[in-house]
Parts: C-alpha cells; structure tokens; sequence
C-alpha cells in the first residue's frame, strides 16, 4: 500500500528518513518495519510560532517496496538536425529554456551569446572584484546562464499562472540540480552547482543538434517586408530564421539597438535601493525566536519584508541567506551590487536587496528627453554616481544601517561579504532623496515588526539597481511577436515579462511555442 500523507513534525524529525518512518509508525499505529521507505514530496518550514515545525507531504511505503523513480519523468529530446531553423539572442534562462523547447517542436535552435561559457566567465567575473576591471561582455550579467547564474539560483516564483513551475524544475532536476528543489517550498539550487546544470542544458542543444555560439554580439536585426528575418553580428556573421530577443534586463545596447529602428518600446517601473547585509546567526536568532539560533536541524533563515512609504513600495529583493554580495556591474564607470549564495549557504552574512519602487513619472524632468528609455538612463546614471562616490573604484561605498536611519556618518565598517572591500560613504546624503527617505521609514518598520533587525551591526552597501528591467518590449498578447513587426518574440526579462530564473524560463518556453505556430501556419 502507498500513501500520501501530510505531517507535521519538528525540525529533528525532519532530518531523516528514518526518524519520520518513525513517526507515521507512531501516528498510523503499525510497526516500523513495515514502512519499506518515504518520499518527501513538499517541504516548508513554519516560523510563525515561536516552536518552529516542518510541513511535509510524504508518499509512504507500507508493505511495498521503495519506488525511487524521478517526481517529475524526464524529457526526452529529440534531434533537430537539418529542420526549420530559429534563432534565439541570449543564454540565460529566457533563451535556454526557448531553445529547449523549440527542439521538442521539432525546430533547430541557433543559440547566440555575447558572453563566454558558464565556466570561463569566471576568470572575468574574478577580475572585477581583484582588479576592478569589468569585461562589457562576460560579467555577472553577460555570459551563459545570465545574471541568475551567480546570484543563487533562487527558483521561487509568483508566475504560476503563466505556466506550469513544476515543469521547469523537472527540467533542471533532469539537467542535475538536486531533487530538494521539487520539494522545497523556497528551492535554490546555489551559485556553486547551478554552472554544472547550465552546461548539461547546453550539451542536451548541442547533442540534439542545436547549435550555440559564444562571444557572438548581435548588433543588427535583419528586416524584410515587416518581418525579421535574421540577425548580424559583431564579426558580420549573419543568421537566418525568426528571432527570440531573450536578451537580459541589462542588455542596454539592445533597448538602444531597437530604439534606432523606431520600433515601440515602452518605460517601465523599477525598484532601486541598497544591499543590506546582516550576520546570518542574528537573522536566525530574528526568525526562529531562538536565542541560540537555527541550532543543528534548521537552514539558514530567510526573510521577506514589503511596506508601503509615501505611495511606493519598499521591499526585500533577492534575499541571500548564508550569501555573500558581489559587485554586478557590467560596464566601466558603474558600481551595481548584488548578491548570491552557494548551495549549502554557509557563509556568516545574510543580505538581500532593500528597494524602493521607481515609476517613470517620479524622474526628474532632465530625463523626459530619453523618451522610452529615460528609466534606463536614470539607472545608468545612478550607477555612475555611485562609482564616483566610491572614488572611481570597486571598493563599494557602506553606511552602518543605525546610521544610515539617523543620518550619522560611519567612521569604521564591519566585517563584510564584499570582495572588493568597502568604505564609509554617506549613503544617506547621496542617494536620491526620494529613494533614501523610504528606506530610512521602511527600516524603521521593519525593525519594530522583527525586534533585533534595525541595528548596525548591519551595513548598507551602494547601490542595488538591477532589479528588474527599465523597459518593456511590448508584444501582441495573442501572437507574443513584437506589437510592431512579425518574427521578433521579445522574452523574458529583458523584455518586461518576467522576474526570475522560472518566470524567465515559462516565458521562453511560451515564445517558443508561439514561434512554432506561427511557422506551422506559414506566418514566418
């Protein structure tokens, strides 16, 4: 007999197989022995309470043997070679994932980036900490696998109904990420173990007859007759076929590139503020009502905080429990933070980002010359600033987070994640107003609501922008081509529809799709 079964238990039971056999044992009234094994099918953890406990959904064995097939089946992808041909700009998870699709439908993807591999981007991306010099084409933005690459690999999505989530993770399961990440309620795969996921994804393309080129800028799209119908490249390399742009939200030359060709852009919202860095024990102590901390049985805590100051949102962005900050920028003269942690999120800091909400409208009147793009250039400008203050160099700028609230200035700086090193900086006197003046209420709140978390053994670091994207590429809602022009699919992030590793994902798996009937019915 097999049974699925909700339980919840304490953290020590969690632990093991063993113990929760032991405890549905106890809860069914049978022996021990007759539970021949458990599959954890859902895992979350219940904080709200000052006694922590795990929600489990458990398969349950009883009297039959342990069935340790895949959760979710795998894929099987077929070959590709000599059919219909797409191309697809950008390796991240947007053009991955719409590669891996278009091979299920039975088209040949052309796979173009303008980065390097998931493995050699590494030595560039040590380079900005280690010498301050950032590659404009291979940093923690550009390269294979896109920003998420080095920013943890968080697979938490609110785009459920876009899309089935479990899918994707069966995906990256199947490309060998751990199966925690079917299970856990808030699964990650690490910055350590996702390059090995990104490179099997690439060899599956290559193997099926795909094709993928690194260091391949594309510079031009080719147009006839109202349709794209190809690229050219940097190198003057040019590729036939329709086009997913699943180009990232940093790809500004991309938005520049589109603009020239009169095609309808549009300026979106933002959020931008800091990176804000904790011990991750003191998080601990906040989240689990525990003076000794998470103890033996307990993750790394996260948080979620969001209010509302002035009509603007304020909220934690991309909290990295056990993490490190990194510097993101992905051009000369900026200084972008970010943050990621490895898979077993070991590190003493915890950090996220804290962000105030940014409409177009609340820019300054300079910036309506930019038009579309006055969203991006407000951001790029904000970048540069924030280089300047750190005295042109990647040795980031930090407030005490006390501080920074009372607008004091900080002699000395903690400990600190940051590769680079960082320096005092008045944060709190350079920073737009607007954006500053929120976070200061919104850290006052959010101290109140979790006793112990405004307090400076905490630092603010300069500056977090790249949120999300600062335009949108506006696409028909029933073709998902570009509302001006049939061929181009805008995808993704970079294109103002998705906010993550999995909403990335389902989103190229739906320009694939659509890319695919419109080839079927001769549109293309």
């Amino acid at each position: 007999m097999i049974e699925e079964l909700q339980i919840r238990v304490s953290p020590k039971v969690a632990h093991t197989s063993e113990d929760i056999i032991h405890f549905i044992a106890s809860e069914k009234r049978i022996s021990h022995t007759r539970i021949k094994g458990v599959r954890i099918l859902k895992r979350s953890i219940d904080a709200r309470k000052q006694r922590v406990m795990v929600n489990l959904k458990v398969r349950a064995f009883i009297d039959e043997p342990l069935d340790k097939s895949h959760l979710i089946p795998p894929i099987n992808y077929d070959k590709v070679s000599g059919k219909q041909q797409a191309i697809v700009v950008g390796a991240g998870p947007g053009g991955l994932f719409a590669a891996l699709r278009l091979i299920e439908l039975g088209i040949k993807p052309i796979l173009l980036e303008r980065g390097k591999n998931v493995i050699e981007r590494r030595v560039d991306i040590a380079k900005i900490s280690r010498e301050g010099d950032v590659n404009p084409n291979s940093n923690y933005c550009f390269g294979e696998g896109g920003a998420g690459a080095y920013s943890d690999g968080k697979l938490f999505t609110r785009s459920k109904k876009r899309g089935s989530v479990d899918r994707i993770l069966g995906i990256l399961h199947q490309h060998g990420a751990s199966e925690n990440i079917l299970i856990d309620a808030h699964p990650h795969i690490g910055s350590d173990k996702l390059p090995k996921v990104i490179s099997s994804i690439r060899s599956t393309i290559l193997e099926c007859g795909g094709e993928v080129h690194f260091q391949t800028l594309v510079t031009r799209l080719q147009i006839k007759d109202g349709h794209v119908i190809g690229v050219e490249c940097a190198d003057g390399v040019q590729y036939k076929g329709p086009v997913i742009l699943a180009t990232g939200h940093s790809a500004r030359d991309v938005y520049a590139m589109l603009q020239s060709l009169d095609l309808t852009l549009e300026a979106k919202g933002i959020a931008i503020g800091v990176r804000l860095e904790h011990p991750q024990s003191l998080i601990d102590k906040i989240q689990y009502h525990s003076s000794y901390g998470r103890g033996e049985y307990l993750p790394a805590a996260e948080y979620s905080f969001v209010t509302q100051i002035d009509d603007r949102g304020v909220y934690s962005f991309c909290m990295c429990p056990g993490g490190v900050v990194v510097p993101a920028a992905s051009g000369p003269n900026q200084l972008v933070v970010n943050g990621m942690s490895a898979s077993s999120r070991s590190s003493y800091w915890a950090n996220s980002g804290m962000v105030v909400e940014i409409h177009p409208e609340d820019l300054p009147t300079a910036y309506q010359k930019y038009g579309e793009l006055a969203m991006m250039h407000y951001q790029e400008d904000l970048e540069r600033t924030c280089y300047e203050q750190a005295n042109c160099s990647m040795v980031a700028g930090a407030q005490r987070m006390k501080d920074f609230v009372e607008g004091k200035p900080s002699k000395l700086i903690p400990p600190s994640s940051f590769p680079a090193g960082l320096q005092p900086s008045r944060l709190d006197q350079w920073l737009p107003e607007f954006i500053s003046h929120r976070l200061r209420k919104a850290f006052v709140k959010f101290g109140k609501q979790a006793k112990g978390f405004l307090t400076n053994e905490a630092i603010v670091i300069g500056v977090e922008t790249r949120t999300s994207s600062p335009v949108r590429i506006p696409r028909d809602k029933q073709t998902l081509s570009h509302v001006d022009i049939k061929g181009l699919y805008p995808c993704g992030e970079g294109a103002g529809y998705a906010g993550g590793i999995v909403s990335s994902a389902i989103d190229g798996e739906r320009c694939a799709e659509a890319l695919a009937s419109a080839m079927d019915m001769n549109e293309l």
